[in-house]
């Protein structure tokens, strides 16, 4: 698929929100004190960052969690709006959120993980681990090329309107689906048209190489070693009933707000609700998606960084500059790396109608922020967020507006 500059699908692109009309609820999450010069101002409770999103909160355009941590410390948490304002539940600290696309660089970590165990190689081409590719895509598209966004892969179009009723039928369509990709450009050229097949392959490749399904390895592997407790890959009926997962809410038919998941439910004409993706209906696809709390994206950043998920020479593989983008703007593996202010942004996002998530990494001074939005808005785009929590932690303005 193709990323923005900052990591956002382009085709998922979109505006997010905040409440229902009123006052606004706001969770305030764990805050500790850091020696002045090492935290900015606006980074801090009551500074310049707080006061935009509770800004948007007020006025009905924010719902969701915004965290950010310090060398593993929390800074700042606020948590605003409905998890499930059917059932009366807030959003908090500990509500976890569809990623979207924000949680697709957990293939391309389960993959180096197997590298870093010898199982596979970052040159193997398809073909070596997978069966029922067109020559040319088995032959010469390699595990990097799938990784750093450079495959020359296109797919069909997706049956946006279909609803699935099981894991194994969501795999088995996806599975089916990918084996029709073919090459449209060059293997390892920059530029050129990619797809999906660059989530879904590498997935597969992970079940071939370790027996296991996709989403049961990256739990075991990734979220349950870095210590996400509130992150995994729910099924639909998990996330119409768990208390402590957000439902998205969407704006149809010309501004009326609705929980996407019971709309779904009550069988509306709006089955493509929970996105571009159709396993999205029961569960994420094979290599992208999942669901995670703020404070589980800190672990994930931590993991990374202390020898946990990755061995630090892997780690520094994965984080990396691999592609330029621009002059200060690098893509990697399933991230986009921007140099901001001096510093290394580590970064990316995902969104579908009334989803949006987003976590950035700051490795050279320990800061990572997290983004987690659950309702449609208007003239508000998780960008100028985004914008936002990096003027605060690194003094530089970015672009993508104030919001207004």
């Amino acid at each position: 698929m193709n990323i923005s500059r900052r990591g956002i699908d382009r085709r998922r692109v979109m505006t997010w929100a905040g409440v229902a009309a009123g006052a606004p609820f706001v969770s305030t999450g764990s805050v500790h004190a850091e020696p002045a010069g090492r935290i900015p101002p606006a980074t801090r409770p009551g500074g310049a960052y707080d006061r935009y999103v509770a800004g948007l909160a007020a006025e009905g355009r924010f719902s969701g969690v915004v965290l950010l941590s310090h060398r593993g410390r929390t800074v700042l948490s606020r948590a605003y709006g409905w998890a499930d304002q059917e059932r009366g539940i807030r959003n908090h600290e500990g509500t976890a959120f569809t990623l979207s696309s924000a949680g697709k660089p957990f293939h391309a970590v389960a993959i180096l993980q197997l590298a870093q165990q010898g199982r596979l190689q970052l040159t193997d081409p398809v073909g070596k681990h997978l069966t029922g590719f067109a020559a040319d895509v088995a032959e010469k598209v390699s595990i990097h090329h799938l990784l750093s966004g450079t495959s020359g892969l296109d797919m069909p179009a997706e049956e946006v309107h279909r609803v699935f009723g099981s894991r194994d039928e969501v795999h088995r369509y996806h599975e089916r689906r990918v084996r029709r990709a073919r090459l449209v450009g060059v293997p390892g050229v920059p530029g050129t048209t990619h797809a999906e097949a660059e989530t879904t392959i590498p997935a597969l490749i992970v079940e071939a190489v370790t027996g296991q399904p996709y989403w049961d390895h990256v739990e075991e592997n990734i979220f349950r070693r870095c210590g996400m407790t509130g992150a995994a890959f729910h099924t639909r009926p998990r996330w119409l009933t768990r208390a402590d997962v957000a439902h998205p809410y969407m704006r149809v038919d010309g501004g009326r707000v609705v929980d996407a998941l019971r709309h779904l439910e009550l069988g509306s004409s709006y089955p493509y609700v929970l996105g571009k993706n159709p396993g999205r209906a029961f569960v994420d696809a094979p290599g992208d998606g999942g669901f995670a709390t703020a404070p589980d994206l800190v672990r994930f950043a931590r993991g990374l960084s202390d020898g946990t998920v990755l061995d630090r020479p892997w780690a520094e593989v994965f984080t990396s500059a691999k592609i330029p983008h621009g002059p200060s703007s690098f893509g990697s593996y399933g991230t986009v790396i921007d140099i901001v202010g001096g510093q290394r942004s580590l970064q990316r996002a995902g969104g579908n109608p009334g989803v949006g998530a987003n976590w950035s990494i700051y490795p050279d001074t320990g800061w990572v922020g997290v983004i987690l939005v659950n309702r449609d808005a208007d003239g508000v785009s998780l960008m100028d967020l985004i914008a936002q929590e990096t003027q605060a932690i690194t003094g530089v303005a970015t672009g993508g507006g104030a919001g207004g």
